[in-house]
C-alpha cells in the first residue's frame, strides 16, 4: 500500500477512535450503538453526522482520520458503494502503515471472503466504479489492493454472536484494552513520564480500602492531562468500575454542574444516567 507524502508521523491525537462505516446500512442500528458504547466508555470516537454525508467535505473525515489513535472499518453489505467509504479506507491503511496506528476490522453481516474476493455485492459495486467514466482506474485499483488488505486483519465478525449488544461489549474491550496500549507505548516516549507515574500511584495509595481524591495543579500545556491519562491507563484494570473525563471546565462552563454529574455517572456505570435530581444527591450516587 502505498503511503500519502502528506501524512505526518507524529502530533497530538484529537480522537480515540475513528469510525468509518457505510451511513445508509449500519448508522441507525449497529454503529449508533457502538458510538453510545464507546461513549459511556469514556472513548472519544469521531463519528461523521449526516449533515457531512450530505456536503462536500471529505477533507474532514481524512483529518479526523489522522488524528485518531484507532481505526474502525465497519464492513456492510454496500461499503464498497460508497466513494467516500473506500477513500477514507486507503487512508486508514496509510496511516496504519506510517503511524502505526491500529486498525480494528467489524465485519456486519458480510463474509469477510466475498470482501477479499470482491463477490457479490463488492462485484457489483467495482462493476458501476469501473464503467463511471470519470473514474480514476489507478485509485480503484488502490481501493481494490485496501479492501483485500483490510479483509485479511484480525477483526470481528458478527455472525459469530446471536445478538448485537454482547457483539458490542466485546468489540468495546477489545478497543479499550487496544487503546490503553496505545497510550502506554506513547507515555513510555515520553522523557521523565515514569517519576511522575510513580508519584501519582504512591498519593493515590492503592490497595487501601479507602476514598482518595488528587489534585494535579499547574499552568495549561505542562502535561496535567499527559500525566493524568497516562496513571489512568496503567491503573484502569485495578477497578471494576471506571471513567475518564476531559475537559470538565468546558463542560461545567457550557452544561452545568448536574450535567456533568449525570456524564460522569453515566460513564461510571455504563448505562445514560438522567434527572438525577439534586446535586447532593448526585454526589451521594458518586460516594
Amino acid at each position: 500500500m502505498a503511503a500519502s507524502s502528506s501524512l505526518s508521523s507524529g502530533g497530538r491525537w484529537n480522537y480515540d477512535v475513528f469510525l468509518s462505516f457505510r451511513g445508509q446500512d449500519t448508522r441507525k442500528i449497529f454503529v449508533g450503538h457502538l458510538h453510545k458504547a464507546l461513549d459511556l466508555k469514556a472513548i472519544n470516537a469521531f463519528i461523521d453526522s449526516e449533515d457531512l454525508c450530505k456536503g462536500n467535505d471529505l477533507s474532514e473525515l481524512l483529518r479526523a482520520i489522522e488524528d485518531s489513535r484507532l481505526s474502525v472499518i465497519v464492513f456492510s453489505q454496500n461499503y464498497a458503494s460508497s466513494t467516500w467509504c473506500l477513500k477514507e479506507l486507503v487512508r486508514i491503511l496509510e496511516c496504519a502503515t506510517m503511524k502505526k496506528q491500529s486498525v480494528v476490522p467489524i465485519f456486519y453481516e458480510v463474509d469477510p471472503s466475498d470482501i477479499r474476493k470482491l463477490k457479490g455485492s463488492f462485484a457489483e459495486a467495482f462493476a458501476k466504479h469501473e464503467e463511471d467514466s470519470s473514474a480514476d482506474m489507478e485509485e480503484v485499483n488502490r481501493w481494490k489492493i485496501a479492501l483485500t488488505e483490510a479483509s485479511n486483519l484480525s477483526g470481528w465478525d458478527s455472525r459469530n454472536y446471536k445478538d448485537d449488544a454482547k457483539f458490542i461489549d466485546k468489540i468495546v474491550e477489545d478497543i479499550s484494552e487496544k487503546l490503553v496500549h496505545i497510550s502506554s507505548n506513547k507515555v513510555n516516549d515520553l522523557v521523565g513520564i515514569d517519576s511522575h507515574i510513580e508519584k501519582m500511584r504512591t498519593l493515590l495509595r492503592l490497595g487501601e480500602d479507602d476514598m482518595c481524591v488528587v489534585g494535579v495543579c499547574g499552568m495549561p500545556g505542562i502535561g496535567k492531562t499527559t500525566i493524568a491519562r497516562a496513571v489512568y491507563d496503567e491503573i484502569v484494570c485495578q477497578f471494576e468500575h471506571y471513567c475518564f473525563v476531559e475537559n470538565v471546565k468546558e463542560g461545567f462552563k457550557n452544561n452545568g454542574a448536574r450535567h456533568m454529574q449525570e456524564e460522569l455517572l453515566s460513564r461510571i456505570f455504563g448505562e445514560r444516567v438522567r434527572c438525577i435530581g439534586t446535586l447532593s444527591k448526585g454526589s451521594k450516587m458518586i460516594m
